[in-house]
């Protein structure tokens, strides 16, 4: 059965990407970093979400990426869903910060609820079925838009499937993109690579609590 041990980002500058996600989110060995110099252009066909308690943690993480270099996709706003903003940091890496909650029930903590890989797929259910066979159990699922994958609470990681257009417009860049994805997932079982090109590799199951 394949699980989602570990998320690795392929960066041009692994030294400098450390010291930004170090001074921006403090997310530590739930994030890998390896050099590569692979091409890609455009939109890579992924994001990596943080959810959080309240609105003052929000501000919190997107405060402190953009003083260490990030750029601005989305300035945090209010909406239906809560508060969230969305932020490239300098590696081409797409962040959003996002909570349920529209208020604040005290000072920033800067505790992280879920940290949530999204893959940008061109079909959602077939990706679904996909990663099902791999022996993931789906936790939620919205037809052929969206698709959250089930995790123990000491997973580093969720794993879930949006419809790469719909992922493109909320975070705001266009849905084009070519190239390598920069991003490496570790699998519990062994090495594959998905119907939209992500490329798992085989990791000890120890990774999950490193």
């Amino acid at each position: 059965m394949t699980t989602l041990a570990s998320v690795t980002l392929e960066v041009a500058d692994p030294t400098a990407a450390e010291r930004f996600y170090s001074a921006a989110f403090g997310l530590g060995p739930r994030l890998g970093l390896r050099a590569s110099e692979a091409p890609t252009t455009g939109f890579r066909g992924f994001t990596m979400s943080i959810t959080v308690s309240q609105p003052a943690d929000v501000d919190s993480f997107i405060g402190s990426a953009l003083e260490a270099g990030a750029t601005e996709l989305k300035p945090v706003s209010k909406s239906l869903w809560g508060y969230g903003g969305v932020v490239q940091a300098p590696d081409g890496t797409i962040w959003k910060m996002a909570t349920s909650s529209k208020k604040n029930t005290g000072p920033a903590t800067r505790e992280v609820d879920d940290l949530v890989l999204l893959l940008g797929v061109e079909d959602v259910k077939a990706s679904k079925q996909f990663y099902v066979e791999r022996g993931l159990s789906v936790a939620k699922s919205f037809g052929g838009k969206y698709v959250e994958f089930a995790s123990d609470d000491a997973a580093p990681v969720k794993l879930a499937l949006y419809k790469r257009r719909g992922l493109a417009k909320d975070v705001g860049v266009p849905e084009e993109g070519s190239g390598s994805h920069r991003i490496v997932l570790g699998s519990t079982d062994k090495a594959f690579t998905d119907p939209d090109g992500f490329a798992w590799e085989a990791v000890p199951v120890t990774s999950a609590s490193a």
